[in-house]
């Protein structure tokens, strides 16, 4: 990678190199959903703007390869892998002040004393910079002793990390999704019942190794869009149900949607605020087919504006109702 690729991650993110993981996940989530593809619809732009930003994320929202990238720029994934930037990589953009000279650079990434013998019976090689042809940057030339890259030659390519959001519907039903990979349209397959914050592997489909082409795998991280009515509580589904005083004392029946279809729900008499009913089997998919729980939460809601036939209906029956909720307040002592 020269210098010219190198993309800046927190300016991606907008956020300074000092920024908390919170910071930088807010920034994410607020950067993701600008530029979603399903928000942007044929906008290239904005496709090639949030691949940047599922790429920047996935760096700095890792502690051990934000620290690789904040101290070897351009080179953090050589480094992250104990290897040398590759044959021909240019220097630039590498901050060299936290070193001594160039050769503590290549003795740290090589793990390799490069002067004064090996205290590991290593053969010891020497190097030095020269121009490229064109004058273009620099690169190492080992002369003709051992290579230390040759060392590297079976290392494969770094696995890399995306989001992917998926609408309520396609996470229940399952979709077929397809993304541009390095200028490569591939489609992926999201079986039924895919979670937040669930991976799927897509193999061979992550960065390719500078040193033998080898590509590593990709493993895109399930992000479910907000839904309306439908929530996510552990391996349930929750939802919450306003009901009237008067279907809370007398009970009901109504007729309550499910992620695939409505059901018809008894709602006993003298049920409470908040009260919970659960239905079994019509909540969300799990891995083996199966149907977890919809937990049903009830809210009583009072209306705001009364007819005068409603407010005089309500005034006789609190007349005539001997109850109070309010009894045990009596009780209460310091």
């Amino acid at each position: 990678m020269v210098a010219t690729d190198f993309k800046d991650y927190y300016e991606i993110l907008a956020v300074g190199k000092n920024a908390t993981p919170e910071e930088i996940k807010k920034a994410y989530r607020k950067q993701a959903r600008k530029y979603h593809p399903d928000l942007n619809p044929n906008d290239k732009k904005a496709e090639a703007r949030f691949k940047e930003i599922n790429e920047a994320n996935e760096v700095l929202s890792d502690p051990e390869k934000r620290q690789k990238y904040d101290q070897f720029g351009q080179y953090w994934q050589q480094a992250a892998a104990g290897a040398p930037p590759p044959r021909g990589a240019g220097t630039e953009g590498v901050d060299f002040s936290q070193y001594g000279n160039f050769d503590d650079f290549i003795e740290e990434l090589l793990g390799r004393v490069s002067r004064g013998g090996s205290p590991t019976g290593q053969r010891r090689y020497t190097y030095r910079t020269m121009t490229k042809p064109g004058g273009f940057g620099e690169y190492i030339d080992f002369g003709d002793r051992e290579d230390p890259f040759s060392r590297f030659s079976n290392i494969a390519g770094q696995d890399t990390e995306a989001a992917i959001a998926l609408t309520f519907s396609e996470a229940f039903h399952g979709t077929r999704k397809q993304l541009q990979i390095d200028g490569e349209t591939i489609t992926v397959r999201i079986p039924p019942g895919a979670k937040p914050g669930s991976r799927i592997r897509v193999k061979g489909k992550g960065q390719i190794s500078p040193y033998n082409q080898q590509r590593g795998d990709l493993y895109l991280t399930i992000e479910v869009l907000p839904h309306g009515f439908f929530r996510f509580e552990g391996d349930n589904l929750a939802c919450e149900v306003p009901i009237s005083p008067e279907e809370a004392v007398l009970g009901l029946q109504i007729d309550l949607p499910t992620p695939d279809n409505n059901v018809t729900m008894r709602i006993p008499s003298g049920v409470d605020s908040g009260q919970l009913l659960r239905l079994r089997g019509k909540g969300w998919r799990n891995s083996q087919g199966n149907r977890t729980d919809l937990i049903v939460r009830l809210k009583i809601v009072t209306p705001k504006d009364l007819s005068s036939q409603e407010r005089e209906c309500y005034e006789k029956l609190r007349q005539a109702s001997n109850f109070n909720p309010r009894q045990r307040l009596a009780e209460v002592r310091l």
